[in-house]
């Protein structure tokens, strides 16, 4: 079966809390309640799926997003618009085949024609030169550091999406986005747009 790109659905939650907290070192454990918090708030949220297995998730937000993580409070007080990469958890059988390269090209599609940066980090402790490779190879650039209060010290990254001035020229200053379905926002619960099952 092929693998499908998707929003999460609320069904899916306590896969992608496993999978999160199987991840080992690189991503900070989590609990259901902080996850169904991101669940409700996240711009993006987005598992791939196969199989119907869960084999990997994306979590982004944009700066209105009430959230507390002291990584995205960095880049809200540096930058007025991005969107910021929260979490990408790959399941270990997985990892090596290209589906982090996937979810980073979904991400960046959905950022490019709403902000003109895509932001994230990475730990520096322990430091896992692969991660730090692949987002150079994806075309991020550092723009900061700092120690978590409860956690690493971590390299914070951003890249510049090159399509954005063209759609805030051509329609986000003249009435929009047009109104199709992959350009359309996510039915967060935290709007109402959504509601739990």
């Amino acid at each position: 079966m092929a693998l499908a790109i998707r929003d999460v659905r609320e069904h899916d939650l306590d896969a992608v809390l496993a999978l999160n907290n199987e991840a080992g070192t690189g991503i900070l454990a989590t609990d259901l309640d902080r996850l169904r918090h991101l669940y409700d708030i996240a711009h993006y949220f987005r598992v791939a799926e196969q199989d119907g297995e869960i084999l990997g998730f994306l979590i982004a937000m944009r700066p209105d997003a009430k959230y507390g993580s002291q990584n995205f409070r960095w880049f809200r007080d540096h930058y007025e618009s991005f969107v910021y990469i929260d979490r990408i958890v790959i399941a270990s059988q997985s990892r090596g085949h290209g589906l982090g390269r996937i979810f980073y090209c979904d991400v960046q599609s959905y950022a490019e024609v709403r902000v003109p940066l895509l932001t994230c980090e990475v730990f520096l402790e322990p430091r896992n030169d692969q991660t730090v490779l692949f987002h150079g190879t994806m075309g991020f650039q550092e723009v900061g550091q700092q120690k978590m209060d409860e956690g690493p010290k971590v390299s914070l990254l951003a890249r510049e999406l090159p399509s954005f001035p063209f759609v805030r020229e051509r329609y986000l200053e003249h009435g929009g986005l047009p109104d199709v379905a992959w350009l359309a926002e996510r039915r967060r619960p935290v709007d109402g747009l959504g509601g739990r099952a």
